[in-house]
């Protein structure tokens, strides 16, 4: 027998299960989530791919929601941790009031995880490249509308300028259609709020003022469906229009893009990748590693039934396929970040 080998096999081996150990131990056990909106399917498919990786890592997750309410994000915060929670990960109900947490969890030596939104003073935010996002849909849209409407791109974007990442998701857009289209016009600049009413009411005003467009872009998938349902509801045909979404966020771009015709276009962003991701940041941070301060997501354009090459849907749930998108490559380094908004 060579005995040789057999210690250096034994040796392997103990030091393999050493590391496991190692690794077990440097787990956190609790995890806290505060989301900013846990009723939108964005985040709630978030939380999945949170718990999804969780479970795997045997990590305890507790989420909270804030709906919306600063106050109640940053009091659920401080509860968490009150309760010991070991890593904080926060989607900002909005940027500026997410700052004092920041620093509050800092003093309590509390790692934190932010996704979505940058925070001046964070240490990392998972997140997808904004920018990029509009931007390759932008570019996508501008060929279909070169094959399909004529060369002419007038655009309704339903946006929210509250938070820096959905203004560089229209920007992005339009800048990606003028390499396609460079006399694209934006008609109307809205703020639909993120949500499907408000999306619905200010397209409607904005479409009873001037209905000369042939593109609704929607900075999420609430956005784009609240500017179509409004274009509906004036009566109007789809025949000539072509509606882009963003986010990808849950059953409903597959139903739109199922049964609507104007509706060929997804930015897709695969929030359960993000919050499977999110779980990863945060036990790095839990074990001091270096970390950059934006762990990119990835996204992508979809084009009609593009969106089977990533999600199974029979009907009621849809299922993501790891493999397809865990093949994703993300950008290196964003095109643009929101520190080229306040240039």
């Amino acid at each position: 027998m060579n005995w040789s080998k057999s210690i250096l096999f034994a040796s392997a081996a103990a030091l393999a299960l050493s590391a496991a150990a190692a690794r077990a131990e440097n787990m956190p056990k609790r995890i806290g989530y505060v989301t900013n909106y846990a009723t939108h399917e964005w985040y709630q498919n978030v939380i999945k791919g949170m718990q999804a990786r969780a479970k795997e890592l045997g990590i305890e997750l507790e989420v909270q929601d804030a709906n919306l309410d600063i106050a109640k994000q940053v009091s659920a915060a401080e509860d968490f941790m009150a309760k010991g929670v070991d890593v904080l990960i926060v989607t900002p109900v909005n940027e500026e009031g997410v700052v004092p947490l920041l620093r509050q969890a800092k003093s309590n030596d509390v790692p934190v995880v932010l996704e979505g939104n940058p925070v001046k003073g964070m240490t990392t935010m998972v997140a997808i490249c904004d920018y990029d996002t509009g931007y390759t849909a932008g570019v996508e849209a501008g060929k279909y509308a070169k094959e399909k409407l004529g060369g002419k791109a007038q655009v309704m974007n339903v946006g929210l300028p509250l938070l820096s990442a959905t203004v560089l998701r229209s920007q992005g857009f339009m800048d990606g259609l003028k390499t396609i289209i460079p006399d694209a016009v934006m008609v109307h600049d809205l703020d639909g709020g993120g949500n499907p009413d408000r999306a619905l009411e200010v397209s409607s005003a904005a479409l009873a003022k001037n209905a000369d467009i042939n593109i609704i872009y929607g900075i999420n998938d609430s956005s784009s469906l609240g500017g179509l349902q409004a274009w509906k509801a004036a009566g109007k045909s789809q025949d000539n229009l072509l509606t882009v979404g963003t986010g990808g966020e849950g059953l409903a771009f597959i139903n739109a893009i199922q049964n609507e015709p104007s509706y060929r276009i997804e930015a897709a962003m695969f929030p359960e990748k993000e919050g499977y991701t999110a779980i990863d940041a945060a036990v790095k941070l839990f074990n001091g590693e270096e970390v950059p301060e934006h762990i990119v997501s990835p996204t992508a354009p979809m084009k009609g039934d593009d969106w089977k090459k990533y999600y199974d849907y029979d009907g009621t749930v849809r299922t993501i396929k790891w493999d397809a998108v865990n093949a994703l490559q993300p950008p290196e380094k964003c095109m643009k970040t929101s520190a080229d908004l306040k240039k």
